[in-house]
């Protein structure tokens, strides 16, 4: 029995050893395990933040260019570029432009003079469609062009004015010897509704300016 209690006493010893060696590497196993899992959540969170931020980017991105674009007033050099040195020279103060009405009422001359030739077999109704109405839409369309421009297209309007007051006289006599209302009555109407047009324009100084220019005349 003396004998072997150093035996025992030194299994006892080896097992003890063995036993803290053990709980030393699971303890260690286990920090090391805690640290990595720390180390992947903070890698997680710094990835979210980052995609939160991508994410951001590409919105307000997207937002910028969805935003419509809008033309601001025109500037001075604009207009000097253009070739409007004066704005106030170039149009007037008419609510309404010549050339919304003139040209349709060249369109209406010269469709009335052929439709007049092609019933009536008349050479003087359609001579007097087409050379008046062509005339009223040629000069309807380069009171457009001029005033596109940024130049004054009164004398245009006041050329449509004639062809107008002309329109007027002619119908005028048409329905004084023939009674009839339609077409030379109403043609006679329609030529006085539109030289009185023309008259307000030159009145007013011409047409009005484009709505750029006006809102960039109106701030300045």
């Amino acid at each position: 029995m003396a004998a072997l209690a150093p035996a025992v006493s030194q299994l006892s010893y080896f097992s003890s050893f063995n036993c803290n060696l053990h709980l030393y590497r699971q303890s260690s196993l286990l920090s090391t395990r805690i640290k990595l899992s720390i180390a992947r959540s903070l890698e997680g969170d710094r990835g979210t933040e980052s995609s939160h931020s991508e994410i951001k980017t590409r919105l307000s991105y997207a937002a910028d260019e969805s935003k419509p674009y809008v033309e601001g007033p025109a500037k001075p050099h604009d207009l000097e570029e253009k070739g409007i040195t004066d704005p106030g020279k170039a149009y007037g103060a008419a609510k309404i432009h010549d050339f919304c009405f003139g040209i349709p009422y060249g369109g209406l001359v010269l469709s009335g003079g052929l439709l007049g030739f092609v019933f009536s077999r008349n050479p003087t109704t359609l001579s007097t469609g087409v050379l008046f109405g062509g005339a009223l839409l040629a000069l309807s369309v380069f009171s457009l062009k001029i005033w596109r421009q940024g130049k004054s297209s009164v004398p245009f309007v006041l050329g449509q004015a004639v062809l107008s007051a002309a329109l007027l006289w002619k119908n005028f006599q048409a329905y004084s010897l023939t009674k009839k209302l339609i077409p030379t009555g109403l043609n006679a109407v329609i030529s006085a509704a539109m030289l009185c047009f023309y008259s307000y324009v030159i009145i007013s100084g011409g047409n009005p300016p484009p709505k750029k220019l006006r809102s960039s005349t109106v701030t300045s």
